[in-house]
This record gives structure tokens, sequence and C-alpha cells, in this order.
């Protein structure tokens, strides 16, 4: 009891802290990757339009995926979607090492890295359901801010510095091989040892009725649908930068293992902030938050990473600096994971599919972008794009507000009176 007081004092659902940290041991063995295939790609033979190709199949599956976890979550219960997130994901990356990198096979890369896109969002995004149904409204600011401190910690953060780690000891093949390792450590974490219960729905209803409701929530509740489309452009350019930055930096002078270094620092500092704007978020109202925090604060930041290699010379420090600002201020989306699904009293499940679809496209879209403009505008382009759309995730959030009807009266623009809306 003591250590569930504790972390529920923390924001942790007590409950579901095994979960919490099998997420972070999966995301770490799903990221380990990120910062160096699409270059190696490159190195050996591909060029950058393959390459961007590549990622845009494994977003595509991925988006399809994320949309499923929420409402297979709610149906079938999260455990079983878990499950066979975890499946898919060892297929697809048993079948992409041996038969598409290790032959250098770009037919095979495409369809297995597509299929291992199917795993991590039924894994990870699946739990997102766990904790919503789970989880008191008072604290669900703060839970799901721990949630994207576990997901991007691994993702992004022990990912990264694990195959900086890894890549010189055992290679890039075997860096790749040892993830199926760590999925199977997180999904002992998630699965055996969280004992949660969590009761489905489908019992009570059709599960066809059920994969409906994941498309007939954006009609039923417009802002549902804008909430998605913020979501959308959150980690639009987290998925976008990866594709091109690594070869920009090193132009101006930084090295594979720099750019990890600097890509893992950002998301060390990303994860830092996913924390503390859960806070702030319950106290200056989620949607602030996002508006200001998340939309002006990364379109301005953004244009400031990418060119503080040409105003500082070149200083690692100083691109490490705007790196680090870019990737706090991303965190500062964390509340419209609290915010979407408070908009509906029932079927938070499927609000849940619509934002996690949200979620998973940026996995598309942002190499799809990379792909489609990088040839016409350039690096210097895309960069301006991805701003202008952080942009418009501000403008759209003002739209995304709980009728006031459903609240209580403790002030405009209090997340407390978000926070006692019924679940």
């Amino acid at each position: 009891m003591g250590k569930d007081n504790l972390s529920n004092k923390l924001g942790i659902p007590g409950n579901l802290t095994w979960g919490y940290l099998g997420i972070l041991i999966f995301m770490m063995g799903d990221g380990v990757e990120q910062g160096w295939l699409s270059p190696y790609l490159i190195e050996h033979g591909m060029s950058m339009e393959q390459s961007a190709s590549l990622f845009t199949v494994y977003g595509i599956t991925i988006a399809i995926s994320s949309w499923f976890s929420g409402v297979l979550a709610e149906s079938y219960g999260p455990r079983k979607s878990m499950v066979m997130g975890l499946l898919l994901y060892i297929i697809g990356t048993i079948g992409f090492i041996s038969m598409g990198m290790a032959k250098l096979d770009y037919s095979s890369m495409l369809l297995f890295y597509a299929i291992r896109g199917f795993g991590y969002p039924l894994f990870a995004y699946s739990f997102m359901v766990w904790i919503n149904y789970r989880t008191p409204q008072k604290m669900l600011g703060r839970a799901v801010g721990w949630f994207w401190f576990v997901f991007t910690g691994g993702l992004n953060v022990l990912g990264a510095y694990y195959s900086s780690w890894a890549l010189e000891r055992f290679g890039y093949e075997n860096t790749l091989w040892s993830s199926i390792f760590w999925v199977l450590v997180g999904a002992f974490f998630a699965l055996v040892l969280n004992r949660d219960k969590f009761e489905t729905k489908a019992s009570k209803e059709s599960k066809v009725k059920e994969l409906v409701n994941g498309l007939t929530i954006v009609k039923k509740e417009p802002k549902v649908l804008i909430g998605g489309i913020v979501r959308v452009i959150n980690t639009t350019a987290q998925f976008a930068f990866p594709v091109f930055l690594p070869l920009y930096m090193a132009e101006h002078g930084f090295d594979t293992k720099e750019w990890l270094q600097i890509w893992g620092t950002i998301f060390t500092s990303n994860i830092a902030f996913n924390l503390i704007f859960g806070f702030v978020g319950d106290r200056l109202g989620w949607q602030n938050t996002i508006m200001w925090f998340g939309g002006i604060g990364c379109a301005i930041s953004t244009v400031l990473f990418y060119y503080s290699p040409v105003w500082f010379d070149g200083s690692y420090w100083a691109v490490m600096a705007a790196g680090i600002a870019w990737g706090a201020l991303l965190a500062g989306y964390v509340p419209l994971s609290a915010l979407v699904p408070s908009l509906v009293k029932e079927d938070k499940g499927a609000a849940m599919a619509i934002l996690n679809l949200g979620a998973g496209l940026p996995v598309f879209v942002g190499p799809a972008i990379v792909g489609l403009l990088i040839g016409s505008i350039g690096s210097e382009g895309v960069i301006w794009v991805l701003a202008g759309l952080y942009v418009i995730s501000a403008i759209l959030t003002k739209f995304i507000n709980i009728p006031k009807e459903e609240i209580s009266p403790l002030g405009e623009n209090s997340s407390l009176k978000e926070n006692s809306i019924q679940a």
C-alpha cells in the first residue's frame, strides 16, 4: 500500500506501475534504429527518396495500428491487444533483418518494416487506454504525462543512447537483433508483473459496434477530430527530422555519434518536461498549455534548431541547446491526451482511437513531407513548413474546449474545472 500511495502522489496510478516500466523498456527496444537507419541505408546505396518511402510505409502501418489500438483495447482488453503488438513486432523485426537488411533487399525491407510498424502502437497505445479508464480524473493529466515520459524516454532517449553504445560493440545488424530481447523484457513487466484487471465492454456491446464507434465518434463530437489533427502535427517534425537532419548536420561537421548524442539529449529534455507539463496542464489549463507552450513554442524552437549550426558557426553546444529547447516545448502537447478523452462521457476508447491515430500518423506524415518536398524546396523549406504546421496547431487548439455545462464554475481557464468532468 505504501508504494501505491507514493506513486499516486507522484501522479502514477499505483495499480499500473509495472506497466509504465514495461512501456519504458519495450520502447527502448523499438527505438534502437531510429537515429541511424536512414543514413545507414543511404550509405549502402539507397536513395533519400527510397529511405523516405520506407519510413512512410512504416508510418502507414503505425497509423492503422494506432487507430485499432484504442478500439481493440476497449473491446478485447488492452492485455490481448498488447500481446498482439508484441508478436507483430518480433515477426517484423526478424524478417526485416534476415531477409531485408542483411541482403539489402528493398522489397523485403518494405514488407517486414511495415509488419513491424503494427507492433508498438498496439502495445503502447493500448496501455494508454488502460490508463484513461483506470486513473481518477483529478490526476489524469499527470498520469498521461508519466506515460509520455516512459514512452519517449524509451524510444528517443534510452534507445538513442543504447544504440550509440551498442553500434560500436555489436555492429548495426546485431544492435537491431538485440531489440527483440528488450521488447520481451518490457512485455514481461507490462503483461506478467502488471496484475491490474481491466473489464472489457465485450460482454455489453458488440465488438463490431465498438470498431464503428472509432470512426463515428468524430461525427458525434467534432472536437475529437480537431484534437486528432493537433496530435498529428505534434510529432510530425519528430519523425521528419531523422530522415534529413543527420545529413544536414553532417554537412556542418557533426558525425553520427554526435548526432545520436544530440538526439538523445533532446528527448532527455523532452521526458523531463513531459512530467512538468503534466503538472502545468493540471494547473494552468490543458488548452492554454497546448496552444502556447506546444504550438507557438515548437514553431519558434524548430526554426532555431535548424539555423543554430549556421548562426553559431557549427557550435556543438549551441545546436544542443536549441535542440533541448525544442524537445522541452514538444512536451507542451502532453495535456492533449487528457483533454480529448474528456470531451466525451462515454466511448473514451473511441476518442482515444482518434488520438492514437493522430499519434501514429506522424510516422507516415513526417517522412512523406520530406520525401515530397525536399527535392523542390530543400531542407530549409521543409523546416519552415514544419514550423508553420505548429502555428496551425495552436490555432486549432483554440476550438478544443470542454462544454461549460459539463464543467464546474471554478474559473474560465482553470483546468480544475476541466478535471471535474465525470469519466
